[in-house]
């Protein structure tokens, strides 16, 4: 069983700065085949942005997605992880937050993404949980 959050997460971040238009990041989203971004301010990681957080905090409120930030809507000052923390303190942080995504951050840079499907397909390959996380994504 995988020890280290390095060992579990997925590398490389897809980042957008703070005053990105939702736009924008619901493309870079689009493009990347994900859900979510890092919010990096120079090498400073500062926010998370999900695709729920665009449709949730901003559209269904009927604001402009075009000239709305992403700083505006994303979750700030996220919770991050270094790739030497253990999956034990990935698991029990994501419990407590009840956060699905961790950036992880190396030297004040983000360095990769642990998700909540990451550690189930690493402690429980079996779960459904894990086959859903391994599946191919419909386009």
């Amino acid at each position: 069983m995988a020890e280290f959050v390095k060992d579990v997460m997925t590398p490389g971040v897809v980042a957008v700065r703070p005053g990105a238009s939702l736009v924008e990041a619901a493309q870079l989203m689009r493009t990347q085949n994900i859900g979510d971004v890092v919010v990096a301010d120079g090498q400073e990681v500062v926010g998370v942005l999900t695709d729920r957080d665009i449709t949730v905090r901003a559209v269904a409120d009927g604001a402009d997605p075009m000239s709305v930030s992403v700083g505006s809507v994303c979750t700030p000052d996220p919770l991050t992880l270094a790739p030497d923390d253990r999956v034990s303190t990935a698991v029990a942080a994501m419990r407590e937050r009840a956060v699905r995504r961790i950036p992880v951050v190396e030297n004040g840079l983000p360095v990769g993404m642990v998700s909540l499907g990451d550690l189930a397909e690493a402690q429980d390959p079996g779960s459904a949980l894990a086959d859903i996380s391994r599946a191919e994504p419909d386009d």
